[in-house]
């Protein structure tokens, strides 16, 4: 799931699955609270909970169809469509989260609000936050299994991976929780002072949230999407691994893009020694290709270019 180790899919599909679940069963709660309650905080996490859910959807999207073996018309496969899919998940965020929220937030603190029973909305908080812990736990339980294996830390791997699912997932339920306080903060004001305007400023503050979530992820995407290269760090790993050939005397050029989740490729301009054969040329290539694929199982597709310099 990082640059330097193919993704456990089946636990990404979980994790995702998990999430989807979760969130559809908090989404119609929510919305049964907010209708009876009449509170804006209560239905800004409605809609929080259905974009969720639509993200859910859109990433399991994501990890099906980039997926997909190469062909023809795809030689390099699909994995990029797993990043237009999981951008389209943010902007889905975006729109139906975070837009309602601010927008019936901002309704609330102008024109105020008839509340009703409140103790409905505290029980439909307190179980969401049960449940969305379950689901960040998972998540996060994935993160640290994957960043131990390479001896990483799990915001670094976190920061570092091409996965964009286990990424949104993270980042959406640790935004939930959040959420989940600010909703249970501005009904508790409303309670106490009788004024809608702490349900609608929790409502806004909700909207805010998810944006900077959804932005953060679209632009994670976008960048991957684009021909995203792997970290400084791995690319002096692969060029030490080309240059520990004795063959091969150095690297001239590296270039290294992201073809998904699960996919790499490595173009590099190499000295080759200039005693060197071609046959010695064209089996040293062969053999850093396969050192570099064995080490690096992302690694899917390597080109090397000999030269020999004066």
């Amino acid at each position: 799931m990082t640059e330097t180790e193919a993704p456990a899919e089946r636990e990404s599909l979980g994790t995702v699955i998990v999430a989807g679940l979760s969130n559809l069963a908090i989404a119609v709660a929510k919305a049964i609270a907010g209708l009876i309650s009449g509170s804006a905080g209560m239905l800004s996490e409605a809609a929080h909970s259905v974009a969720d859910t639509v993200t859910e959807l859109l990433l399991l999207t994501a990890l099906i169809r980039g997926d997909r073996p190469a062909d023809d018309e795809h030689p390099f496969g699909y994995g990029k469509s797993a990043f237009f899919w999981a951008f389209l998940a943010a902007m889905a965020t975006l729109v139906a989260g975070a837009g309602f929220a601010v927008t019936h937030g901002l309704h609330t603190i102008r024109n105020g609000e008839e509340m009703g029973d409140y103790t409905i909305s505290y029980i439909v908080l307190a179980v969401s936050f049960v449940l969305e812990g379950i689901s960040l736990r998972r998540a996060v339980r994935q993160v640290r299994g994957s960043a131990r294996r390479l001896h990483l830390k799990a915001m670094a791997y976190l920061r570092l991976t091409p996965d964009t699912s286990v990424k949104a997932v993270v980042l959406e339920d640790s935004a939930a929780l959040v959420g989940l306080g600010l909703a249970g903060l501005g009904l508790l004001l409303t309670e106490l002072t009788g004024d809608t305007f702490y349900d609608g400023a929790a409502s806004v503050a909700i909207g805010l949230l998810l944006a900077v979530v959804a932005l953060t992820l679209a632009r994670a995407n976008v960048s991957l999407l684009v021909g995203q290269a792997p970290s400084p760090r791995w690319q002096f790993a692969i060029r030490r691994e080309l240059e520990s050939d004795p063959v091969i005397q150095r690297v001239l050029t590296l270039n290294a893009m992201f073809l998904g989740p699960d996919s790499v490729l490595v173009a590099a301009e190499v000295d080759v020694a200039d005693s060197a054969t071609g046959a010695e040329i064209e089996a040293a290539a062969d053999a850093a290709a396969k050192r570099l694929q064995e080490r690096y199982p992302v690694i899917r597709h390597v080109y090397l270019d000999p030269t020999a310099t004066p």
